[in-house]
């Protein structure tokens, strides 16, 4: 991009690889400071791209974010006024919080998703349903487009959350208990979509695994799977009361196809994973997502009761607000009025979305309702404002 496109000459981008074993003597923040001052030369603007930072960091200093000698080095670095700095690296050994702090707001982040079912498709061959099931199988994780055979794409998978991610996350926080760390994720990912807390967890895995764990050592653990970006979460909202619940939450996977393999694909709720996809697209968007609740009110028999009913979505991003339903079938016409009920009883005029499984194209019902296909929401990113 930079050459092609903005014309900068080669020797004006020092690319530096840690995990490179060229590039050993460069872990040494000192070297790596003297190694890339002498390649600036002359006053134009030079980009510096290192990759797989977090080797530049000893063991020592990642239990003290405040001794990171890289850090300083970056910063002197960032005071040169031609010199433009991108740097990535392993979250759970190098995590977010502790970058911008230290770079004291000069320092941005960007975060780099796996691919959404959009980029996948034009990288793939075949009918939208066809694709859309694949990508439902294996996710979005790059190097998958690359493996030929479904067992290469799990094998892939499998050693890259076993190997990769979750020994960093054991060896990042020090984890005491992997075995409750294991537990905890096997939860997690067999109940995506669901409502649930650290309490609930904690009970669970001492009923089920006979482990005794307390709630906060599971809530420092979920904590832990979010800040390594394994899982995110979505809070209750309370509609009409404008007041956010404290608990419980649904925690979703920020890649379907990890999540598959790490329950050796058993458990493959279509259901669920559809609401998953959806919720990874809308982040990836750019929105803030939150589960919606409206208290309805119901009259039996002369007696009058209420309800909770949930709204998949509560979409945010600036002044724009949308409700959205997942639903993966909506052809029985009592299954679509239970999905259109809570929509229709927000007490206020944002815009309502249903989005399900199906190829027709997008309309409007009687209520402002808009009907949207599934596949279309994917690839359109401009759906929501149809």
């Amino acid at each position: 991009y930079l050459i092609n496109q903005c014309g900068v000459d080669e020797d004006r981008i020092i690319t530096i690889a840690l995990d490179d074993d060229m590039f050993l003597n460069l872990r040494d923040p000192n070297e790596l400071s003297k190694y890339i001052r002498e390649k600036i030369t002359g006053k134009e603007t030079y980009y510096i791209l290192i990759d797989e930072i977090q080797y530049a960091i000893s063991k020592s200093e990642l239990k003290n974010p405040e001794e990171i000698r890289l850090y300083n080095v970056l910063n002197g670095l960032m005071r040169l006024k031609n010199v433009d700095i991108y740097v990535t690296g392993s979250n759970s050994k190098m995590l977010t919080k502790d970058v911008l702090t230290a770079f004291r707001g000069r320092g941005d982040e960007i975060r780099v998703y796996p691919i959404s079912f959009g980029e996948y498709y034009s990288f793939a061959h075949g009918e939208k349903a066809e694709v859309y099931e694949d990508y439902a199988m294996y996710g979005g994780m790059p190097l998958v487009l690359t493996k030929k055979t479904d067992e290469e794409k799990t094998a892939y998978l499998k050693a890259l959350f076993t190997e990769v991610y979750f020994k960093d996350i054991v060896e990042r926080y020090d984890i005491e208990l992997p075995d409750v760390l294991n537990e905890l994720t096997d939860d997690l990912c067999s109940s995506i979509g669901s409502l649930t807390n650290a309490s609930k967890i904690s009970k669970t895995i001492q009923t089920v695994k006979g482990i005794k764990v307390s709630a906060s050592t599971i809530s420092n653990y979920l904590n832990y799977l979010i800040e390594s970006f394994l899982f995110s979460n979505a809070k209750r909202y309370d509609i009409k009361g404008k007041k956010y619940f404290e608990y419980p939450s649904k925690y979703y996977c920020t890649d379907i196809g990890l999540r598959n393999a790490r329950l050796n694909f058993r458990q493959q709720e279509e259901t669920h994973i559809m609401e998953n996809i959806i919720y990874n697209e809308l982040i990836k968007r750019g929105y803030s997502v939150d589960v919606g609740v409206v208290e309805l009110s119901e009259s039996r028999l002369n007696k009058k009761t209420t309800k909770q009913c949930e709204i998949d979505f509560i979409v945010n991003k600036g002044s724009k607000k949308y409700y959205i339903q997942s639903a993966l079938n909506v052809s029985d016409r009592e299954k679509l009025e239970t999905e259109l009920r809570p929509l229709k009883n927000t007490g206020d005029f944002f815009k309502k979305i249903l989005i399900s499984k199906t190829s027709a194209r997008s309309w409007t019902d009687d209520e402002g309702i808009l009907h949207l296909g599934l596949y279309e929401f994917l690839l359109n990113e401009n759906a929501l404002e149809m």
